[in-house]
């Protein structure tokens, strides 16, 4: 295990996003639980001031669906967004986050309906990074949690249901901190851009990088049921555009499970 002393941008980061977030902080742990969970627990302390959690590592980070989020200190980037939060709709959040990561990170980089970010190239698909967001509602303040967690360096990827990506591929030396400079302050504007105007202006932002778009899907509820189809981009709310033998069906919940079929 790397145990040399890792620089971290955070007073640049807070520097950057405190004029349009006031009270921002930037917080490093050397190593925690979940740093979604830390979030959550303090905001039922009552601590919701806006703040980037990052954790060198996570000893029981958390996917979607329940999966564990393997966080090895130097292979990974994992930080948690925590702030108060009042779209109109909420629809489209973790979508507007992948865009925003993804971006700030190289053009390569492919998104996987709702929340995850590949790599797709003459080796395969990968995955590379995932999002997790939570949200509580406080008296008449919500606050959400938006969870990143992004592969860095290669690693073992046994027992993973998608083999793992990582950003060292595409930028060779690149390391956390130099990935979390980059990503910070980019994604607390888009942020506060879906909170004004939703996720319509994401839109065609999403579908330039949609790994899913024209192929073949499996969408399935986790119960058993099971519905096939091409899929056709999201819509201005965010919603999965799958093509069955019932015509056009918009995917709206985060409980099913998409995968390409070829």
């Amino acid at each position: 295990m790397n145990t040399q002393a890792i620089a971290w941008p955070a007073q640049a980061i807070q520097a950057a996003v405190a004029p349009s977030l006031p009270g921002f902080a930037v917080e490093v742990l050397p190593e925690i639980d979940s740093t979604n969970t830390e979030l959550m627990r303090r905001a039922r302390a009552g601590q919701m001031a806006p703040v980037l959690l990052l954790a060198e590592q996570q000893t029981a980070g958390r996917g979607r669906l329940g999966r564990d989020w393997q966080s090895q200190r130097g292979e990974s980037l994992t930080f948690s967004l925590g702030l108060p939060l009042a779209p109109a709709d909420w629809s489209g959040l973790s979508l507007a986050v992948g865009i925003s990561v993804a971006e700030s990170l190289h053009p390569d980089i492919r998104l996987k309906w709702p929340n995850d970010l590949w790599l797709s190239d003459a080796r395969g698909e990968r995955k590379l990074a995932g999002i997790l967001i939570e949200t509580a509602s406080f008296g008449d303040q919500r606050y959400a949690v938006i969870g990143v967690g992004l592969n860095i360096a290669s690693r073992d990827g046994a027992g993973l249901a998608t083999p793992p990506g990582a950003l060292q591929e595409l930028l060779p030396g690149v390391d956390a901190p130099q990935a979390l400079a980059r990503v910070a302050a980019p994604l607390v504007q888009a942020v506060q851009a879906f909170e004004a105007l939703g996720f319509a202006p994401f839109q065609a932002r999403f579908n330039a990088r949609d790994v899913l778009r024209d192929r073949e899907v499996s969408v399935s509820d986790g119960q058993g049921g099971e519905t096939r189809g091409s899929a056709h981009g999201v819509s201005e709310t965010g919603a999965l555009l799958v093509h069955t033998k019932a015509g056009m069906q918009p995917i709206i919940s985060s409980e099913v499970s998409v995968r390409p079929l070829h």
